[in-house]
């Protein structure tokens, strides 16, 4: 598939399968997803390790960014950095290989889509009924961002920064350390 290309929903999903690099589908337009820097690589795994440990022994599974969510109200099929999905998978009748019912979707920004990321993504991220928590990891400094969906549905941000944590309301208390999801063991170059 070219880098931005106009086709339906079953040639998407046709061309998904035969490619080696992932996609995004929006209403009917699909775009390339850019590589991350090793840097992004390795935000990916903290988050998904601190993440995936405290799952254990809820009802709850987390996803890579190999799988596919959908946005079904804004038509909308991409690969967030994380899902987790709490309770029975749902999955899209036009797609049975794509995600409907996140309650947590993570992103590592980079320089190439924290805008995107921030403002177009998020607001279709916000049409998931089930989706209680969205957070940002910083690839520039040690911060992490939860947007979280209160009773109201009105979305409130926390942050963290270095030596503090940051608690995943959508996980019922699941506490991150900053200081460890950015720890680097690997000595400078």
């Amino acid at each position: 598939m070219a880098a931005l290309t106009r086709m339906t929903y079953a040639e998407y999903l046709e061309a998904e399968a035969a490619s080696l690099t992932r996609h995004e589908y929006v209403a009917g337009v699909v775009r390339e997803r850019p590589c991350g820097p090793p840097q992004h690589g390795a935000l990916v795994a903290s988050i998904t390790g601190a993440i995936g440990s405290a799952l254990h022994g809820r009802q709850c599974r987390g996803f890579s960014s190999t799988a596919r969510v959908r946005i079904e109200a804004t038509d909308l099929t991409t690969y967030p950095d994380l899902s987790v999905v709490c309770g029975a998978l749902a999955v899209s009748d036009i797609d049975r290989d794509a995600i409907t019912n996140p309650i947590l979707l993570v992103e590592v920004l980079d320089d190439s889509t924290e805008a995107y990321d921030r403002g177009e993504k998020f607001e279709h991220y916000r049409h998931l009924p089930s989706l209680r928590e969205y957070l940002l990891v910083s690839q520039r400094r040690p911060k992490l961002e939860s947007w979280r969906r209160n009773e109201q549905g009105i979305w409130m941000l926390s942050e963290a920064g270095a030596g503090e944590t940051l608690t995943l309301a959508a996980l019922e208390g699941v506490r991150l350390d900053v200081d460890l999801i950015y720890r680097d063991p690997l000595p400078p170059s």
